[in-house]
């Protein structure tokens, strides 16, 4: 009863060649297809794109594990996957150039405190879901940002139009700070004076 409990966990029902190609298949065939949909699909801006991503997992799961669920055929996926990614990873990161060209370039949506209309149909972005990402971001109205990228891996770099409110802060503290030491050394400048001083004989 062991035995046959042990070979049901551990016996590969699939000849060890295509548990290691499938999954390595099927990650090339993610990384295309998020570089043809678009860096939206990675910043998950609305419930449609996390839905996409979420079935996305189980949709490939099949492909990935075949007939097999044995711990071994787990393991040796999850091994294929890894060691494929480790090797793609290291391999852009000697060749930049290929690196930039598998990714794609930042898209730029506001220059100038200017939406470009051109980035965001580049991107399929509506104004709606550009406020929502600067509101996420600290910025009370889309009117307050400078700039605004989006990078390749989904992330979006803004840059308002005023310094940050900590940045602010400083600001005004270092003012008042120069406020108090100009109103000392007055203080201490008029307590220097006595009744005599000034006056010649």
């Amino acid at each position: 009863m062991l035995d046959k409990t042990l070979q049901d966990m551990f016996a590969l029902n699939l000849p060890i060649l295509e548990k290691i190609a499938r999954p390595i298949v099927v990650y090339f065939a993610i990384v295309v297809l998020l570089r043809i949909f678009g860096k939206r699909e990675l910043a998950q801006l609305n419930p449609f794109d996390l839905v996409v991503l979420l079935s996305v997992s189980n949709t490939v799961q099949n492909a990935i594990i075949g007939d097999d669920n044995s711990v071994t055929g787990g393991i040796l996926g999850s091994l294929s996957l890894f060691a494929v990614n480790y090797f793609v990873v290291r391999f852009l990161f000697r060749h930049r150039r290929l690196d930039q060209m598998l990714e794609g370039s930042p898209t730029t949506l506001i220059r100038g405190g200017q939406v470009l209309k051109d980035g965001l149909a580049k991107e399929l972005l509506t104004e709606s879901e550009l406020i929502a990402v600067a509101h996420r971001q600290g910025f009370d109205d889309i009117c307050d940002v400078d700039s605004c990228v989006l990078e390749p891996g989904g992330n979006f770099f803004i840059k308002g139009k005023t310094p940050p409110m900590d940045q602010r802060h400083h600001y005004e503290l270092v003012q008042l700070l120069n406020e108090v030491r100009d109103r000392l050394t007055r203080l201490e400048q008029h307590a220097n004076i006595g009744p005599n001083d000034g006056i010649t004989s």
